[in-house]
């Protein structure tokens, strides 16, 4: 694969990592911040965030669609993405905002590849095609035991329902990604205090931010 396509307007953040993370937190505390600070901000998720996108969130996730090929499952993130980026993600940053997304396209390697033991490299394929190969600045991993960040939920959708071998492959699979790419990579403990993660997030993304606009 090529080294991607980094946004030369605005600045890319992506929090990554396993169910109960904390990804949800750390995007809007970010968000937060950097608009206190005076920026402009995007902050956005998938699968789901567009029209299209909800859609088809609904049938990746829903325990009532049963049984995916895998592929089908890999083709239908992919196709989120390409919704996403298109419509929501590069008009952002073409704006000059700071835009910061709840996964993006290491979940479908991770998930997708390695959880469902698909090929990497042709998920990542697909993918990298969807989004015109547009990486994030930086990529926050949330690292935590899935049996830990598992037991935070009553109910499960259809890939948090998976095995605990399934999360054990996307937990191992998120953490390989950022140890090849220190560059663009932040892994952090999830279980470390929610402003102590908050704080060595707002330092590792400071010096980007001369390429965002303030409002």
């Amino acid at each position: 694969m090529s080294n991607g396509v980094y946004a030369e307007t605005g600045v890319f953040v992506c929090f990554e990592g396993g169910e109960g993370s904390g990804k949800s937190t750390q995007s809007g505390m970010l968000r937060d911040w950097l608009q206190e600070q005076g920026y402009a901000v995007l902050l956005t998720f998938e699968p789901g965030d567009t029209v299209v996108g909800r859609e088809l969130r609904r049938i990746v996730l829903s325990p009532e669609t049963g049984q995916l090929s895998d592929r089908t499952e890999a083709l239908l993130y992919a196709a989120d993405k390409a919704e996403h980026v298109d419509t929501v993600v590069q008009p952002a940053l073409d704006r000059g905002d700071v835009v910061i997304t709840d996964r993006y396209v290491d979940s479908t390697l991770a998930y997708q590849g390695a959880g469902r033991s698909l090929v990497v490299e042709e998920v990542e394929r697909v993918a990298r095609w969807a989004t015109h190969d547009l990486r994030p600045h930086v990529t926050v991993v949330l690292d935590l035991d899935p049996r830990r960040g598992l037991s935070r939920f009553a109910g499960r959708d259809r890939i948090e329902g998976e095995s605990i071998e399934f999360h054990e492959r996307v937990r191992d699979a998120f953490v390989e990604m950022a140890e090849a790419d220190p560059e663009h990579y932040l892994v952090l403990d999830a279980r470390a205090e929610v402003d102590e993660i908050a704080a060595a997030v707002r330092e590792r993304i400071t010096p980007l931010l001369d390429q965002a606009k303030r409002r």
